[in-house]
């Protein structure tokens, strides 16, 4: 048995005239294939065949497709009246809404009429291809094939394999995924699948920092973008992509992995949604916005002091990027009694540190020197510490070029947290088997735009330091969401690269 996904003339099935069936014509037909559309709705599908003719004409207009290439395209899509109508397609994507029983409807019928060697896909997000093969009588030939909003922009598709997917299947749906131009990559069936499970660290860190009171949404957004080189902050991307949207999915992830403590969210992200506050669209959301979808008086999250430079400090936990960062300042082995004391910590908060070392914690001022610390720096203090300590020091690193943000104690400030859990969850997923580390990271910055893939992120930390982050947050806070992946652990333990087999 094979599949032939570069012969000539071969056809392509798409169920549901929506933005994701719409999306996956436009790049079948891109694909030089030809193309059958059925939606159940009356009318739905000659429409959805017209709104992707007027994408392609726009395409035209701006010189990136011919008129005549177009108007082949136009001709090459048929709108099918049944699935009677799919009995000479090689492949079937079903696009239609997220209802278990109306997907195993459509694909039992589906085997009535194609031919053996059609190969029925579904481009679910959320439900199991196994539940959804079960009810086919060739359930080897029946894979996920999972694309991204909007399809002819995402690069990426998963192709997910159901227990019973064979590898010609799933080879030949990645040749296929590779004529519409997409980038596929092979992913285990599990709940979220890979991107929609990966994704939950991001945000649901992020929620967790503001839900203990430790920093602002701007503040965490700020130290992601400038420190952390996302493109947007993680309250940023859920107001985007609507509370409405991420709150359920959150939900449902966290649930399916039998409530993982490392995929919950908190009682904030409930009671936006409950509000209706889902972000953009409802005009309020973590920020406020206009009806252009611009932020409303967006808060600063930089600390601003007038307090004088510290000229001296005390250093408690060496790290050689305090020297560049203190640049100018008078850095003592020995404590004076009286000068702000600093140290670079990981994974540690400042309250532990100080009560483990024996240090005044009046005088501590914690500094994150991970990521880039070029723009912006993270500071912190434990509880009932001098704000003239934490000002000098401040004042000591803006002098030298850089923003600061002040947040409360925390362990592993902002971009610690987010980044240890987002690798965290990286190494998880290669444990587990979701997919190899290499397509891991490949779909992580292709489907959610990641300026590193998660293992990236931990390779980036060090593999030892990302081990220690984990660890002592783990410590510290007594919670199991931040339980090291044995992945991590164990590369760690025995020096080795984070990529490196089982």
């Amino acid at each position: 048995m094979g599949f032939d996904a570069g012969k000539a003339g071969l056809t392509v099935g798409v169920i549901g005239a929506g933005a994701m069936g719409q999306g996956i014509v436009q790049v079948s037909l891109q694909g030089e294939m030809n193309v059958v559309l059925f939606d159940a709705k009356d009318g739905a599908a000659a429409n959805g065949k017209e709104q992707v003719v007027k994408r392609l004409e726009r395409l035209v207009e701006k010189g990136k497709r011919t008129a005549d290439a177009v108007a082949a395209m136009k001709d090459r899509v048929t709108v099918a009246s049944s699935l009677a109508d799919f009995r000479d397609c090689s492949c079937v994507v079903e696009a239609i809404f997220e209802n278990i029983e109306v997907k195993r409807q459509v694909f039992a019928e589906l085997e009535e009429h194609v031919a053996d060697d059609c190969l029925l896909t579904s481009n679910t997000s959320s439900l199991p291809i196994g539940s959804i093969a079960r009810v086919c009588k060739k359930p080897e030939r029946v894979a996920g094939f999972h694309f991204f909003n909007p399809v002819p922009l995402m690069r990426l598709v998963e192709v997910i394999r159901g227990p019973g997917t064979e590898e010609w299947v799933m080879d030949g749906l990645c040749a296929l995924g590779e004529r519409m131009g997409r980038t596929p990559v092979k992913v285990k069936d599990a709940p979220g699948f890979l991107v929609n499970f990966g994704g939950r660290a991001f945000t649901t860190e992020g929620l967790a920092v503001v839900h203990e009171g430790v920093a602002t949404p701007a503040q965490v957004d700020a130290v992601m973008r400038d420190c952390g080189h996302f493109r947007m902050g993680p309250f940023q991307l859920m107001d985007l992509t609507g509370i409405d949207v991420n709150y359920p999915v959150s939900l449902i992830v966290h649930e399916q992995y039998s409530y993982d403590p490392r995929l919950r969210t908190v009682p904030l992200h409930k009671a936006l949604y409950d509000a209706g506050r889902f972000g953009r669209k409802t005009g309020i959301g973590h920020f406020r916005y206009d009806d252009k979808g611009q932020e409303i008086d967006p808060p600063s999250p930089d600390h601003e002091t007038s307090a004088a430079p510290a000229v001296q400090v005390h250093v408690a936990a060496e790290a050689p990027e305090l020297e560049d960062l203190l640049a100018g300042v008078a850095l003592d082995e020995t404590d004076d009694g009286s000068s702000p004391i600093v140290a670079a910590l990981f994974g540690e908060d400042c309250a532990t540190f100080a009560s483990r070392m024996g240090i005044d914690h009046t005088r501590l001022v914690a500094i994150d020197v991970t990521g880039d610390i070029s723009k912006r720096v993270t500071i912190m203090s434990a509880p009932g510490a001098s704000e003239e300590a934490l000002n000098a020091v401040s004042a000591a690193l803006q002098k030298n070029g850089r923003k600061v943000t002040a947040i409360k104690d925390s362990a592993g400030f902002i971009a610690q947290r987010i980044r240890g859990m987002v690798g965290n969850l990286g190494c998880e997923m290669a444990q587990i088997g979701i997919a190899d580390p290499d397509s891991i990271d490949l779909a992580m910055k292709l489907g959610l735009n990641y300026p590193l893939g998660p293992l990236e992120i931990v390779a980036d930390l060090g593999v030892e330091r990302a081990f220690v982050i984990m660890a002592a947050m783990h410590a510290v806070s007594g919670d199991d969401r931040y339980r090291p992946s044995l992945w991590l652990r164990r590369r760690a333990q025995l020096g080795l690269d984070i990529k490196t087999p089982n």
